[in-house]
């Protein structure tokens, strides 16, 4: 899954670039960082950038810091209990009615992500687990057919996935959330409330992960 596509518009092409650095811990919580700065890293004009951080400022990824700087906002253990409290009532929602809607191409997807997710973890490699495990997560809830609570779930991930870079740092992969194969293994025998079941537990890995990091 290339979100940025050569073929999107530039405008979009770089605010995709842009909450992928977020999305993936490239720009972590409490990192000031100039336009400028932005606009070195994506190649990109400053109109597409000022865009971009204008779209990713209302989707609560970015915040201003004054002097032409934003940053990432720092996650708090309220946002977070937050966060886990919707993400838990959405994504299983999601991932059932996906069950409903499957593949044997998403199917063949979603292996392919899970054995990213499998790889990284076995190396260590933090960037291309969380690239695999956002894929595998996105990949499935696309086949939902359910715009709005897609959205909603997007909109969690880049309030969460820089924090979950730091504790990628901070403890490794061997640790990581990942109960792919369990969800996989419940699609192919399109049992809707066992994939839920499965999301679910792998969203509470996830959540006691951070939470951990920032109770320290």
């Amino acid at each position: 899954m290339n979100e940025t596509d050569t073929k999107l518009p530039e405008h979009q092409a770089i605010y995709l670039q842009i909450r992928n650095m977020i999305l993936f811990g490239s720009l972590v919580p409490g990192q000031a960082v100039t336009i400028q700065g932005l606009t070195d890293a994506t190649g990109a004009g400053m109109t597409p950038v000022r865009e971009a951080i204008r779209r990713l400022s209302a989707e609560g990824a970015l915040e201003a810091r004054g002097n032409r700087r934003v940053r990432v906002p720092e996650l708090s253990l309220r946002d977070l209990e937050h966060i886990s409290l919707v993400r838990l009532s959405v994504e299983p929602r999601l991932a059932a009615l996906a069950a409903d809607h499957m593949s044997e191409g998403c199917l063949d997807a979603l292996q392919a992500y899970d054995a990213g997710v499998d790889a990284a973890i076995d190396s260590g490699n933090v960037e291309s687990y969380l690239e695999h495990n956002y894929s595998f997560h996105f990949c499935l809830y696309d086949q939902a057919d359910a715009q709005i609570l897609n959205k909603i779930a997007a909109a969690l991930w880049l309030r969460i996935g820089p924090s979950l870079r730091i504790v990628c740092g901070r403890y490794g992969t061997a640790n990581l959330p990942d109960m792919h194969s369990e969800a996989l293994s419940a699609l192919r025998r399109s049992d809707g409330q066992a994939v839920a079941r499965a999301i679910a537990d792998d969203i509470r890995q996830g959540i006691d992960q951070v939470r951990l990091s920032l109770s320290e």
